[in-house]
This record gives structure tokens, sequence and C-alpha cells, in this order.
């Protein structure tokens, strides 16, 4: 069996190639060809290499904070009596807001019929996996003897300790978890029909092994077609809800406290407004370099970056209504203890990191309002880098002002991260620039069967405009 047949195969039921092209230089078997070859190509790129150095020294720094961290205990970061929540906090809902946009690009823009998402969704699921690994390192390592973790599992045992189930952190467990469980599935699942196709393009005979172990069996059948789109769609709809429902239980870790600052019905959607934000960030800020890198500009278009601009946009402004909404409610509500917060960020020690947040969340997405801005992949990247460094302030503050001064003065204190804590936070940032660029290297970047599929698509709407015409 030729290399384009078996392309076909497994691909699924779509045309073979010679057919007319929607876009220049374009057929089925080119599109499967320049973005397999990004993966099986025999030599690697300096570029790939340098990205990965980089990320594979961090991650040597993470493993040697952990180290630290271990053998001296948490007394190793910045912690005191009033903030007990301190960068391992922070970082863990940073990471899982980064970790949202992939399960909404996949998962909701699937179900909406949305074709744009075709050409992120893969690296943005991808994205949601990495981050949501680095997220789940904080909550292990916070509880500082994380090898008696299992004290939290709920089963019989001698000492009569269960968890406490009216706790919004025992709900952190298991939404993260199945979180993390159902985009692992929703992400393979969507992989099997291209990991056949590495199977068939690859050279090498390991390359197809592996390849091959991991499709399944995939042969493009009727039958696996049938059963992958069920699949696919019963994992989309499941983790639909999920989209809302983590980031709202991470929403409810504060909420349900009686901390100024904490205790307020706004978390909940205000959460997943941020963390939709900052996830669509971040798949800017991955997609464009990887566009550039690879010439991926025919896949990556304009429209996608303009569209993903204009979710920008929209999250921003309810980010920014959340904000608002802060600032009201401590003035209308009448009580002393949210509006000396209040005064206490706008004025306080930490007000520099409190402007910036407002600058970096507020002030510079206003500019997505241009189109001209929207049009710019250099203006865009820039306002992505700098919507990452707000979500990461915005959460910095949640934390630490709300907790650096208790009810009594004689408990407040300054918080002040540590060496350690910079490390570890730099580690994970390493972890997860290692496990992307290794995603680049061996497995598609972007969905050959859909891509094909939509060409597929877009011809026979072309040929039937003709038709009426």
């Amino acid at each position: 069996m030729s290399d384009s047949i078996r392309d076909d195969v497994s691909n699924g039921p779509v045309a073979t190639s010679g057919l007319p092209v929607l876009e220049p230089g374009h057929t089925y078997s080119t599109i499967t060809d320049k973005i397999s070859e990004i993966a099986l190509t025999k030599r690697t790129s300096r570029r790939w290499l340098m990205g990965f150095g980089i990320g594979f020294t961090l991650t040597m720094v993470l493993l040697y904070s952990i180290a630290v961290l271990l053998i001296r205990g948490v007394g190793v970061w910045g912690l005191n009596n009033p903030v007990g929540w301190g960068f391992a906090i922070i970082n863990f809902v940073w990471w899982i807001g980064i970790g949202h946009a992939g399960t909404l690009i996949s998962a909701v823009l699937l179900l909406l019929n949305q074709d744009w998402r075709t050409s992120i969704n893969r690296f943005a699921e991808a994205m949601t996996l990495f981050a949501v690994s680095c997220a789940g390192l904080f909550p292990l390592l916070h509880i500082g003897r994380p090898w008696l973790a299992y004290w939290l599992l709920p089963y019989p045992n001698t000492m009569a300790v269960w968890p406490q189930w009216r706790s919004p952190l025992i709900w952190d467990v298991f939404a993260v978890t199945t979180y993390a469980t159902i985009s692992l599935l929703f992400w393979y699942v969507g992989l099997i029909p291209d990991l056949a196709t590495m199977r068939d393009r690859a050279k090498s005979s390991f390359a197809k092994i592996v390849y091959g172990i991991f499709a399944l069996g995939w042969r493009g059948a009727a039958r696996h077609w049938h059963r992958y789109e069920t699949a696919y769609l019963l994992l989309a709809g499941i983790a639909t809800p999920l989209v809302v429902s983590v980031h709202t239980i991470v929403g409810y870790d504060f909420a349900v406290s009686i901390v100024p600052g904490w205790h307020v019905t706004v978390f909940p959607p205000y959460f997943v407004a941020g963390a939709v934000f900052a996830g669509f960030a971040m798949v800017l800020t991955l997609a464009i370099p990887i566009r550039a890198f690879y010439g991926l500009q025919d896949f990556i278009t304009e429209r996608h970056l303009r569209n993903m601009a204009k979710i920008l946009l929209a999250t921003g402004l309810l980010v920014a209504y959340g904000y608002m909404m802060e600032t009201f409610m401590a003035w209308y509500s009448g009580s002393d203890l949210e509006w000396s917060l209040l005064m206490n960020r706008l004025f306080g020690p930490y007000a520099v990191q409190y402007w910036a947040l407002l600058f970096c969340n507020v002030v510079v997405p206003q500019l997505l309002w241009l189109r001209s801005i929207r049009g710019s992949t250099i203006a865009l990247w820039l306002i992505s880098l700098v919507v990452g460094v707000g979500m990461w302030l915005e959460r910095f503050i949640i934390v630490v002002t709300s907790l650096h001064r208790d009810f009594l003065p004689s408990s407040w204190g300054m918080y002040t991260p540590t060496f350690w804590d910079w490390s570890l936070y730099l580690g994970t940032i390493g972890l997860f620039l290692m496990l992307l660029f290794l995603f680049i290297r061996f497995l598609p970047v972007i969905n050959i069967f859909e891509m094909r599929v939509l060409l597929e698509k877009k011809e026979r709407e072309k040929e039937e405009g003709e038709e009426r015409a």
C-alpha cells in the first residue's frame, strides 16, 4: 500500500489528493505533509534545541528546589503567620487558569460548530495538560510532607481520619483530577487518527512501532470513525461543564471563607472569566511563535488571531467588571473591614502590584478595540504577555493582601517570597516549556484530519456556490 493511500485511510473518508485546492499550493496530501513533517523530520533545529535546553535547565532547577523543600521543609518559603498561603496557592490558581483555554477551544467551540478552532485546538489541549501538571505540584508540596498525601483520600483507616467534605479544598481535589482526566482522554482520542498517519509516514521502524501502539490499530474503517465521533462528542459534552465548574470551585476556595476580600459572591464567575482570559492569552503567546517558526501562517491565519483577540477583549472586560464590583461592594456594604482592605490595596505596601495588575488587565487589553492592533501579530503577542503577567499579579493580590493584615493589628506581617519560592515557580515554567517542546517535536501540532475535513467542507461549499451561480 502506497504512502498516499495509507494516509487517506488514516485520515478518514476524504477525497484523494489531486483535487482542486482551496488555497494556493494546498491539497489534502500537502496539508498532511506540511504538518506531519514537523514531527517526522530527522533534523532537529537549533531553535528547538535552544528552547528545549532552557526548559530542561529550569526543570532541573525545579527538581533541586523540590529536593531542598523536602529536606528542609516549607520554612524555606516566605510563609509567615498571617500569610499561610503564598506562592504555592498563587501559582496553583494561575496555572489552573491557563489550562482553561484548551478545554474551552476544544470542547465548547466544537459543540458550537466553530470551524476556526481546528487550527489551534491541538496545542491548546496539550497546553491544558501541561498547565494542570504544573498546577498539581503546588498543593502536594504545600502540605509539607507529600508522602503522606494519601491521608487526604477517603479510605477506611485505623486513625478514623476522614477528609472534611465541607471544605472546598477537597472539592478542588476532585474537580482538578476530573478535569485533568477528561482533558487527557479528550486530547488522546483526538490524536488517534493522526497517530495512525504518523505511523504510516514514519521512516524508522522504532517510530512506526511507537506510533502504531498509540494508534490502537486505527485503519480508518467506517466502524472506527463511528466510534471515534461518538466518543469525541461525548467527551466534549462532559468537558464543557468542567470549563465552568473547575475554576468556580477554585473560586469557592476563597469565597466560602470569612476573610475580607475573599468573602464575595462574585468570585466564582469572576474566576471563570479570569481563567479564560489568562488561558487565551497563553494560547496567543504560544501560537504566534509556533506559527512563525514553523511557517504555519496558512493554517493559523490572521482570522484565528483576530478571533482570539476578540475573545481576549471580551473576557478582559468581564474581568474589569469584576474589579469594579469588588470596589463598589466594598463601599456599598458599609463594612469597615472591606473598605480598609480596598484602601490597603490602593495605597498600602502592595499598591504598586495592584496598580500594575489594573494596568495589565484593564488598560492594555483596551488596545484590542483597534483593528490595526488586532491585525498586528507583534502587538497581539506583547499584549498576551502583559495579560499573563497581569493575571499572575491578580492572584498575588488576592492571596497576599487579603491575608497579610489580619483582624488584629498585632497579627499583621509582610509577605516576601524567598529565592526558593521563585525557583520553584520558574521551575514549573521550565517543566511546561520542556513538555511543550517535546510535544512539538514528536506529535502533530495541528489536527491533520480535521484540517483535511475542513478543506473538503470548504471545497464542497465552493462547488455548491458555483452551481447556484
